[in-house]
């Protein structure tokens, strides 16, 4: 079992679901859930139960767990306790029923797999390639991928060295740069290629991605000799760095009349020949 084939599951059960496009986060019915997982002739009743014993063992899953209206039985829209991805498989392993068990050996697998590449790097690297190998990529863009992956740690390295915080402010400076060398936000690139929560390079063909390295790389070179010492500062070099990538996006398009930036997705794109420049 993998991630996507347990979120599928649930989609062919048809639990409702909802997307948040600000989040980028899909969000599932817990009754709905529980209704496949226990067969309970009551799940309202059953979830009711449960949601009280883990709030009183100080289940912080629960408590973080929120209403989103959805549509009910009747038709009517009706308030329903919803979980993300990872509340889901947490409060998968609280459910006592025989059709929970592979979900829970499946999240101890992974669990023991991320201890492994803690200790072994190279677990992961490999680990990585044959699940790409096995979604149907090429050698030749694995290889790619997997150089991105190496270029992006050298950016995300200088960017603490310079005292850059995780989480929103890496989201800002990728944001920067991504813009600078597509013309795309990083959310704008993802709607442009009808992408959710899937990972966008994970969709992006070969000379996207080196496009996008060279944006990475560029704006790692300049931190390096520029040394910033505020936001600000980094701000304006991530912006550099995706400028000078993307004078070469404009001159490729140029000189091949094609667009670079391509709205199909990684695999799609070895098919179908890029789109003509208006």
């Amino acid at each position: 079992m993998t991630r996507e084939t347990a979120i599928k599951f649930f989609e062919q059960k048809q639990v409702r679901s909802i997307w948040d496009e600000d989040k980028e986060k899909w969000y599932f019915s817990i009754v709905d859930i529980i209704t496949i997982l226990t067969e309970s002739v009551d799940s309202q009743a059953y979830w009711r139960k449960l949601k009280q014993r883990l709030k009183e063992e100080g289940n912080e899953t629960v408590t973080n767990c929120h209403g989103l209206k959805m549509k009910a039985a009747d038709g009517k829209m009706r308030l329903t306790d919803v979980a993300d991805t990872e509340q889901l498989f947490r409060l998968i392993q609280s459910v006592p029923s025989p059709k929970a068990e592979p979900f829970k050996l499946w999240i101890a697998k992974v669990a023991r797999e991320r201890i492994d590449e803690i200790e072994d790097p190279e677990i992961g690297i490999d680990r990585l390639m044959e699940t790409y190998l096995k979604k149907g990529y090429s050698k030749e863009w694995v290889n790619q991928r997997l150089k991105s992956i190496e270029v992006r740690k050298d950016l995300t390295n200088e960017w603490d060295n310079r005292g850059v915080k995780k989480g929103q402010e890496y989201a800002i400076l990728t944001d920067e740069i991504t813009k600078a060398w597509s013309g795309f936000s990083v959310k704008e690139y993802k709607k442009h290629k009808d992408l959710k929560k899937e990972n966008l390079r994970d969709n992006m063909s070969n000379l996207e991605l080196v496009l996008n390295m060279l944006a990475e790389a560029t704006t790692t070179e300049i931190s390096k000799e520029k040394k910033p010492k505020t936001f600000y500062e980094n701000k304006t070099i991530a912006r550099q760095g995706g400028t000078i990538a993307g004078n070469t996006r404009k001159e490729i398009e140029e000189k091949t009349g094609k667009k670079v930036v391509n709205p199909n997705s990684a695999k799609k794109l070895t098919s179908e020949k890029p789109k003509k420049l208006n």
